[in-house]
């Protein structure tokens, strides 16, 4: 009988972690170990597959996907590796490969310090293998467990653990690592914020800066401090930095960390934490913006308008916050040119697009609806000054039970969510326990495997939507001094503007024509606070 020729792949694995083992699981160690056992056994070597400075809990990698190209396409019929944890702790997905995907291709596996040799499946270390991935599994969920919280009390502490700070910074050479002010940075860092305050959308600031020349902050911080980014967009700004900026509390002088995490210690998709679960430090080093910025830009980012400009270069205050109150589609602005003046105007848009079948005319004044809307903002705020503190203590009772009986709903329903798929992980890991121990047949075991991975999926999904929500909800509450101090602002303010629309007002519903409706023609004028209830006033 013809003796096979074994053509192999040795992989090599080291994660940060096992940087501290020291040379024992060094690459060259490695490498010294899977040549000397490849030689020794009459293995051709086809190539060598390296993932350095990457964890075992993902197979998410580099090398160890090439490894696997080559297995599956035939350039090799072989894999070395050291153990069984170099080529991975996920029990599962090593089981499932070593099982089922390297027979199907007629790949033998070698793990040399466990004696696994998939050529020899009858022995007491392939028998012994699905116990030995647990432990490995175990060894890397406990390793991260550690990580985290040795990370956790360092960010209460005050130490910045960052590879680099935030654009605008940079890491100091004290024992924390403190940001100190890079006022090069800083200054389109300041920038950023007031364009947006102003209204101008993540998009259109990132085309001026581009427009501008001004380098990104990867190609920035590469070229003044030698510092490489995982992107670098080819120097260009994008939305996603300006957004990292927009919502990052550090350029307030705090050090907020633990903002992000991943899904576990085998699922590295990052994802933004709640707020109540960020490490944050107050005024620990100098700030770029003031709270006052901060707070301007935050009301934008609630806000409902985007604002259009017209042909013409001309954004509205009101652009974007009216709403039809018969279809609920969004006005539009028009104009007319009376004698060469400009007159602007809001109807339905859907009546405009679609026509009288689709809805009717809500045609207003542009101007009129501008002095309905200053002359609400004037009220409230007089009334205010003539009787705050009883105002905002109406408005603390009435608003506190309607908050508290919505995020104690959303936070039960994500609740039942994410025991479910606690609930999920566990099954896949019973399915594939008793297919080893032959409880269940191989199709049923892949069956419900499947079955339950699509559930997973789908439910990971509905709780990543629902967290979203959950966070959104806490960081748009704005408490009763926050908008009374705004509206004050605006007691004898001579004209309505964009800036005032983007802090104070929610939304505005215009109803229809009296001469079409044959009723009293409603403004209904919602605020980012809901007022209303206090101060009883809505424009008819």
């Amino acid at each position: 009988m013809k003796q096979k020729n074994y053509i192999a792949g040795l992989y090599f694995r080291l994660s940060q972690e096992d940087e501290r083992a020291g040379e024992s699981l060094s690459i060259e160690n490695q490498r010294r170990v899977l040549r000397k056992y490849a030689e020794d056994n009459g293995f051709e070597t086809h190539d060598e597959y390296i993932d350095d400075g990457i964890s075992g809990t993902t197979f998410d990698r580099p090398e160890v996907q090439r490894l696997l190209d080559d297995a599956k396409t035939g350039v090799i019929n072989t894999i070395i590796v050291k153990d069984l944890s170099r080529f991975g702790r996920n029990y599962i997905e090593v089981g499932q490969y070593v099982d089922y995907v390297f027979p199907a291709f007629g790949i033998r596996f070698i793990a040399i310090q466990d004696n696994v040799d998939s050529a020899n499946r009858d022995s007491n270390a392939m028998e012994m293998m699905p116990i030995m991935n647990v432990f490995n599994e175990w060894h890397a969920a406990n390793t991260s467990k550690k990580i985290r919280t040795v990370l956790k009390a360092n960010a209460k502490d005050g130490k910045y653990h960052p590879r680099k700070a935030p654009y605008g910074y940079v890491k100091g050479t004290d024992e924390k690592k403190t940001p100190i002010i890079d006022e090069e940075a800083a200054v389109i860092v300041k920038r950023i914020f007031e364009m947006r305050s102003r209204g101008m959308s993540p998009h259109k600031i990132a085309d001026r800066l581009n427009e501008e020349g001004i380098a990104s902050p990867s190609k920035y911080c590469m070229e003044k401090y030698g510092i490489v980014g995982k992107r670098n967009n080819f120097g260009l700004w994008s939305v996603c930095p300006i957004n990292s900026i927009l919502k990052n509390p550090t350029y307030l002088g705090h050090m907020a960390q633990q903002r992000y995490s991943s899904v576990s210690y085998k699922n590295h998709k990052r994802f933004m934490r709640d707020e109540s679960e960020w490490v944050v430090v107050k005024d620990t080093h100098e700030a770029i913006i003031s709270q006052e910025l901060w707070d301007k830009v935050r009301e934008v980012e609630k806000s409902v308008s985007q604002g259009r400009k017209t042909k013409r270069g001309h954004t509205h205050p009101l652009s974007g916050f009216l709403y039809c109150a018969d279809c609920g589609g969004k006005m539009k602005l028009n104009y007319l040119n009376r004698n060469g003046v400009l007159e602007y105007n809001f109807n339905c848009g859907n009546h405009i697009r679609l026509g009288k079948a689709y809805c009717f005319s809500h045609y207003i004044s542009a101007k009129i609806l501008e002095e309905i809307i200053l002359d609400d903002i004037r009220t409230m705020a007089q009334r205010i000054v003539i009787d705050e503190d009883a105002i905002r203590k109406d408005f603390i009772c009435h608003n506190a039970e309607l908050e508290e009986k919505a995020m104690k709903s959303a936070k039960k329903e994500l609740q039942a969510k994410t025991r479910r798929l606690e609930d999920l992980s566990r099954m896949i890991k019973v399915a594939y326990e008793d297919r080893v121990k032959g409880k269940i047949p191989e199709d049923i075991c892949i069956g419900l495997i499947q079955e339950y991975s699509a559930e997973q999926k789908t439910l990971t999904a509905e709780i990543e939507t629902l967290e979203t929500k959950l966070t959104e909800t806490e960081n748009t509450k704005q408490s009763a001094d926050d908008f009374i101090r705004n509206i004050k602002k605006y007691l004898n303010v001579p004209e309505l503007t964009r800036e005032m629309c983007y802090e104070l007002l929610d939304r505005v519903v215009v109803g229809g024509l009296p001469k079409i409706t044959g009723k009293e023609r409603v403004i209904d004028i919602v605020y980012k606070v809901d007022i209303s209830s206090v101060l009883s006033y809505k424009f008819r």
